[in-house]
């Protein structure tokens, strides 16, 4: 039994991650300040045997310090997530991505616990070359537009996280997180799939911002969690970063069309002018592909579940909580 500290645990991803180490008969500790993140993602586990979680920032160094004394290896998954947060609360985001894994970093460099660090394809910014991969350079926008403040905090963690690795030699893997969906994913924050699937099931208008015509490629957080475990098991990651997601690509607009179908929604498919939904500085980037062939060549990572599947666990999830509330 190894024991794993993961940050942002009670988050989407992080409690979806719990999940499956726990499964595999490890012992979990949990961090999570319930910023974004939920307790009803982890009330499943309040009497595991080998589950604990604490809610507090990774900021509080004295309690990350214990947590890290008691670890074989540590999942950084806390962060600030979603383009609602990133363009309302700029400060917010920039503050607890790059503060938060300052202390993660510097803690597990003392310990030389080995930690893997969740980056964002936000890092690619404006990037047009497509698909990404991971020696690509890096294309981030005006600093005076707050749209690209997330993709820049999460790049200078990848400089810092690389810098601990050469000059701390701390054993560090980070991956880049294409876009994921599935159970537990709230909508508070501007995800796409579960908002769709919310507006639908309750009848109101699914809105599209900009023309629709953007595309993204969605994985499974089954998939995406499998990965994350392979990676930090695996000796040959430590010192590289990974593409992880889906190379599959729908536009925005597709996306909704197939969301009214699968919950046989009368609802309209409205489209918002990004100024009107966000800010006249807000940008956009009209396709999201990674190059998966590192991760694939690796790992043997490949997606296992469809975007029709994926579409419709999201749907059965937001009628159980429609039917929970009611």
């Amino acid at each position: 039994m190894k024991t794993y500290l993961v940050t942002g645990g009670a988050g989407f991803i992080g409690s979806h991650l719990v999940d499956a180490l726990l499964a595999r008969g490890h012992r979990v500790l949990v961090i999570d300040d319930l910023s974004t993140g939920r307790l009803q993602n982890i009330a499943h586990l309040k009497s595991h045997p080998h589950f604990e979680h604490s809610i507090d920032t990774v900021l509080n160094r004295e309690l990350v310090t214990k947590l890290v004394a008691r670890s074989d290896a540590i999942f950084h998954l806390a962060a600030a997530v979603g383009v609602r947060l990133v363009v309302e609360s700029p400060v917010r985001t920039i503050e607890a991505n790059v503060a938060g894994a300052e202390v993660i970093l510097d803690v597990a460099s003392r310990a030389q616990c080995p930690t893997l660090m969740t980056s964002s394809s936000e890092v690619y910014g404006k990037a047009t070359k497509v698909p990404f991969t991971e020696a690509d350079d890096l294309a981030l926008g005006n600093t005076t537009s707050g749209r690209w403040a997330y993709g820049c905090s999460k790049a200078l963690n990848e400089f810092l996280a690389f810098a601990y690795y050469r000059e701390k030699q701390l054993p560090i893997v980070v991956v880049r997180l294409f876009n994921t969906a599935g159970p537990r994913q709230t909508d508070r924050y501007g995800m796409v799939l579960p908002s769709f699937a919310r507006q639908a099931l309750s009848g109101c208008p699914i809105t599209v911002y900009g023309d629709g015509s953007q595309r993204r490629c969605f994985c499974y957080v089954g998939d995406v969690v499998t990965a994350l475990i392979k990676l930090m098991d695996h000796q040959g990651a430590i010192g590289q970063v990974f593409n992880v997601g889906s190379d599959e690509e729908i536009t925005i607009a597709d996306l909704a069309e197939r969301v009214r179908t699968a919950t046989g929604s009368q609802s309209a498919i409205v489209r918002i002018p990004y100024e009107q939904a966000w800010d006249d500085q807000f940008e956009d980037m009209p396709r999201r592909v990674p190059d998966l062939s590192r991760v694939r060549t690796l790992i043997g990572f490949e997606p296992t579940t469809g975007l029709d599947e994926i579409i419709g666990r999201v749907i059965d999830y937001e009628r159980s909580l429609r039917a929970s509330l009611s």
